[in-house]
């Protein structure tokens, strides 16, 4: 459900996200994903370098994203911002590391630990359709939780940055 309070296109926009999400995580359906998309779309996760250009790599991504999702992953959204042609969300990523997530945790066998960080993806459109996605979260956070970094003498937070951001934005800040 939107906002009653946004544009036609901002409506727009968040019905497309909504589907792009149901397609990509619950469905997991590669066609539905892309139909939710432009003719040239990219996909930039910073911490891992990771992502595509194009349709052909952006399908290359998705297609390895979705035999890599854990049954538990879940992004639950803290806050949002819509403009004219982008949404930036800030969610909390939770899952247990118990498959390779190559597009997340690069080369890094499964632990079997559980993990939750805050996250932000900026999404941008063409018209009603998903044009980017950049991400961006705290990689050593998230190797700390996992037990594959040491953060002793390290400005490095685990789970905490998580937990402070809900309870900082219980109000829906």
């Amino acid at each position: 459900m939107t906002p009653p309070d946004l544009t036609p296109s901002q409506q727009a926009m968040m019905r497309t996200l909504v589907d792009h999400a149901k397609a990509e995580t619950a469905d997991r359906d590669l066609d539905a994903t892309l139909a939710t998309m432009t003719e040239t779309p990219y996909l930039f996760l910073a911490p891992t370098l990771s992502g595509g250009e194009g349709s052909e790599g952006v399908r290359d991504f998705y297609r390895g994203l979705m035999r890599q999702l854990p049954q538990d992953f879940k992004l639950t959204p803290v806050t949002r911002t819509i403009g004219s042609d982008r949404v930036v969300t800030e969610y909390i990523l939770t899952f247990t590391h118990n498959v390779a997530m190559d597009w997340l945790l690069p080369g890094l066998a499964p632990t079997g630990k559980r993990v939750e960080t805050p996250m932000v993806i900026i999404f941008t459109f063409q018209g009603d359709k998903l044009e980017s996605e950049r991400l961006y979260w705290d990689q050593a956070s998230m190797l700390t939780q996992l037990g594959l970094l040491e953060p002793r003498g390290l400005p490095i937070t685990g789970t905490q940055s998580a937990q402070k951001l809900q309870q900082l934005t219980k109000g829906g800040g």
